[in-house]
């Protein structure tokens, strides 16, 4: 291996580890602000924990109509899953993005 791709090499490993993801992390986020799709945020799933913040409002909005409650329920019901599923996502987020710094390469481990 010759001095470019071992320095090629150290940038990536620098890359990832500034840029993986954390499941204590995202647990942590889960617990305090997963109403607000902050663990979602933060795995880069921006489209669901927009969809989870929007629940999450309307929900409290119309509670008085008693749709509100229904609103609720579904977000609880679906915090609860992302409970189970945030292994997966961390994985996936992290092999994604090692997957993009090795330019498609399977990385040695």
């Amino acid at each position: 291996m010759d001095t470019a791709e071992r320095s090629e090499l150290v940038r990536s490993q620098l890359m990832y580890d500034a840029s993986r993801k954390s499941a204590g992390v995202s647990y942590f986020l889960w617990f305090f602000v997963g109403w607000a799709g902050g663990h979602r945020f933060y795995l880069g799933k921006t489209g669901t924990a927009i969809t989870q913040l929007i629940l999450t409002t309307l929900g409290w909005v119309t509670l008085i109509a008693i749709v509100g409650f229904f609103l609720l329920a579904a977000v609880g019901i679906w915090l609860l899953v992302d409970a189970f599923l945030i292994p997966g996502l961390v994985r996936e987020h992290n092999m994604q993005l090692a997957h993009d710094l090795t330019g498609g390469q399977r990385a040695g481990v």
